[in-house]
């Protein structure tokens, strides 16, 4: 991979006031400080913190883009690569490159890795049905095993009868099925997961899905949390009746706020409509005639 063309620090002016977007601090820089313009988002920040900010977004992030600083900001941008590679030392840009590698043979379902702890190859997976199992070959060290479990191929037998025995514990299963074990893995990527205790609803740092920590169910649709109120899982989301509840008043009011907002601006755009009709006309018969040939 080609490294990254270095870049500058802004040149604030001497004795100038900023304030840094990660900290929230009113800083005053003279003109020997650092202060960094984000290509992505437009907002500056004092280098120091941003240099810490990146640190922790590589050691937390598992390879995820390292969004912008800048709670506010409008652009939803993630900082590109140069912008890293002259924050943080080369030894956290390398790190933060091989992360960034791993999450995509995790989120590809065409790659994965050779489960020999020696031998760390990406091997190419054969298309088929979508969580159904396929056989692996890797290309380095010959070994045949299984696209979902990444257990020895079993062509006969399930992944579910092929996984290895749960290590039990006084609380039960130290991983698995059992309801109440600390860790499981995710039911997309197959990342293992641990959960102390709190909140019943995960989300995966590594693909983003969100799933119940009891049944596996998706939840990435469930914006009510409706998934607690019935069945085997009920009442056990580990918050209180009332932040439940508040939680969904604040869904519905957000909700209820964007239907205002479209409902006042529906007649707007329908009454100036004709008007923008009548421009890109315009504008179309203007490039037109700007192509076509001069008659003489």
């Amino acid at each position: 991979m080609p490294s990254p063309e270095p870049c500058a620090p802004g040149s604030p002016t001497p004795h100038s006031d900023l304030e840094c977007k990660v900290s929230c601090l009113e800083i005053t820089f003279n003109s020997n400080d650092e202060a960094w313009h984000t290509v992505t988002s437009g907002s500056e920040e004092s280098g120091e913190c941003l240099k810490q900010y990146m640190q922790l977004a590589i050691r937390d992030g598992c390879g995820s883009p390292i969004t912008c600083p800048d709670m506010v900001c409008l652009n939803h941008g993630t900082l590109q690569e140069a912008e890293i590679a002259c924050l943080v030392p080369v030894d956290q840009f390398q790190l933060y490159q091989r992360l960034k590698f791993e999450r995509e043979v995790h989120l590809d379902p065409y790659r994965t890795w050779c489960p020999v702890a020696d031998c760390q190859t990406v091997c190419p997976v054969a298309s088929g049905d979508p969580g159904q199992p396929v056989l692996v070959e890797c290309p380095s060290c010959h070994l045949k095993f299984c696209s979902c479990c990444k257990d020895a191929w079993h062509a006969e037998a399930s992944c579910r009868d092929s996984q290895p025995i749960a290590v039990p514990t006084e609380h039960g299963a130290l991983f698995g099925a059992d309801a109440d074990a600390p860790i499981k893995q995710c039911p997309v990527c197959r990342v293992y997961i641990e959960r102390n205790e709190g909140c019943a609803q995960m989300m995966c740092k590594n693909c983003k899905h969100t799933f119940c920590w009891y049944c596996l169910q998706n939840l990435d649709n469930d914006i009510f949390l409706r998934h607690y109120d019935k069945g085997p899982c009920r009442n056990k989301l580990g918050h209180s009746r009332a932040s439940v509840i508040w939680n969904r008043t604040q869904v519905v009011g957000i909700l209820v706020g964007l239907g205002i907002i479209a409902l006042v601006t529906s007649p707007l755009l329908l009454l100036a409509s004709p008007c923008i009709i009548c421009c890109v006309c315009k504008s179309c018969r203007g490039k037109k005639k700007k192509h076509d040939p001069s008659t003489t």
